[in-house]
């Protein structure tokens, strides 16, 4: 009995034992989960982070025959085109567009041509036997009259009635005569102007013969410089590529940068936009090289938003220059941009982590006080997308929970004395409304 006894008592004992250990290994272990971070005195930079993508500050537009709008042609499809960073020199091949449509354009023309240079020549020909029909006529009502005036002359022993009908006669014929010349200068003035119209339509279709010519051999794209070759990006940001539409309102197939100046283009969201300006600095890391780190400051920041594919959100452009030149950037490399935007000399600041909120809209931090921790109200001033300015409620040098720490969700924030003193005016109040209602009651 009492060795029964004794085995119950070293059972109960060893239990204990097991859940002592097991309770002081999860309490090590919950401490362990609440990260202590200091609060930090020093300088607090803003800063709006972007991803961006290196471009030519300064560039040569590779264009295609933008002159075939004329032709009611809005868009060429792009056949073939040179390697991205193919080293050209200026007149070198490039690229080579579609001219299927514009041959077909070109060929009609060619026969607009042919048969106005037809029509040019049918009425060179019959106002040339007008004109020379009128001036016939001339010549025989100009013989017609002085034959009359010859019989009037012979007249004058005739009777009067016969010297009359003679002067009737030449006076028939001068008028005819006259008549004639009259017709045949408005004839003249008609022909001239009908070789004019002929003429101008003729040299018109010429000119576009001629023209279309020109931009025929247009459709074979080459370099107006020297330089590196780079795409030009479509309507939805990619670069083109053989099968690529090139619109003729602006048909830039690629570009020639000039590598001694770059610039970084990226977009900033509409709610971060409002704090960049101008002017500037920028830190700026390579994606390719992430020990190589470049600056460079904002040159432009856009009025207009934009909606970039795929998102929903708007965005606005912003360039920035990069400081210097190296030979290392290339256009469209990934850059990743950090904007300063303010610069805080000496101010107290913590990880965003470490702050929560209240619904009535108090800010709190779990501060370590000795063994102790406290739910600390603080005054938040500027945030960066790590950290927090305080502005009071703790001081650098302490320690702050990132976490909300076991058993402390519940607990009593403590007040900053200006905060305390309002809320208790404000319950002052309050309960003098109170009384005095009471008393009207």
């Amino acid at each position: 009995m009492k060795l029964n006894r004794k085995l119950l008592v070293a059972i109960g004992i060893g239990l204990a034992l097991l859940i002592s250990f097991f309770w002081f290994r999860k309490t090590k272990s919950g401490q362990a989960s609440e990260i202590l971070a200091l609060v930090k005195k020093g300088e607090f930079r803003i800063e709006v982070e972007t991803t961006g993508e290196l471009e030519a500050k300064n560039s040569v537009k590779i264009m295609g025959p933008g002159a075939v709008r004329q032709f009611q042609i809005w868009e060429v499809t792009l056949q073939n085109i040179v390697d991205e960073g193919t080293i050209v020199k200026k007149g070198d091949w490039v690229a080579t567009l579609d001219r299927s449509e514009f041959q077909n354009k070109f060929t009609q023309k060619q026969i607009d041509f042919e048969k106005a240079n037809s029509k040019f020549t049918q009425t060179q020909l019959d106002t040339t036997l007008q004109m020379r029909q009128a001036r016939d006529e001339l010549v025989n009502l100009k013989y017609a009259s002085e034959e009359k005036e010859i019989i009037l002359q012979q007249s004058k022993f005739e009777p009067p009635a016969t010297i009359k009908q003679a002067e009737i006669n030449l006076d028939k014929a001068n008028r005819a005569y006259q008549q004639a010349l009259e017709n045949y200068k408005i004839k003249r003035n008609q022909n001239v102007e009908k070789m004019r119209e002929v003429s101008a339509e003729l040299r018109k279709v010429q000119g576009d013969v001629e023209g279309m010519n020109k931009i025929l051999e247009s459709f074979n794209v080459t370099a107006p410089e020297d330089g590196m070759v780079i795409y030009e990006k479509g309507w939805d940001g990619k670069p083109i590529k053989a099968g690529s539409r090139i619109g003729m309102w602006e048909p830039t197939v690629a570009t020639l940068p000039d590598l001694t100046k770059m610039q970084s283009k990226t977009f900033v969201n509409e709610v971060d936009v409002r704090k960049i300006k101008a002017g500037q600095l920028v830190d700026i890391g390579l994606d390719s090289d992430p020990n190589k780190r470049l600056k460079g400051k904002v040159t432009k920041v856009a009025n207009v938003g934009e909606q970039r594919p795929n998102s929903d959100a708007k965005v606005f452009e912003v360039l920035v220059e990069i400081d210097g030149t190296d030979p290392a950037l290339r256009p469209s490399m990934t850059t990743s941009n950090k904007i300063i935007v303010q610069v805080l000399p000496e101010v107290t600041f913590v990880p965003l982590e470490s702050l929560h909120a209240q619904h009535d809209s108090i800010t709190y931090v779990f501060k370590k006080d000795g063994i102790r921790i406290s739910k600390q109200e603080v005054v938040v001033g500027e945030t960066n997308a790590n950290e927090a300015v305080i502005l009071a409620g703790i001081k650098a040098g302490e320690e702050v929970y990132l976490s909300v720490p076991a058993g402390k969700e519940d607990d009593e924030v403590a007040l900053l004395p200006e905060r305390n003193g309002k809320r208790l005016k404000k319950e002052g109040a309050e309960s003098e409304k109170k009384t005095a209602k009471a008393s009207i009651q």
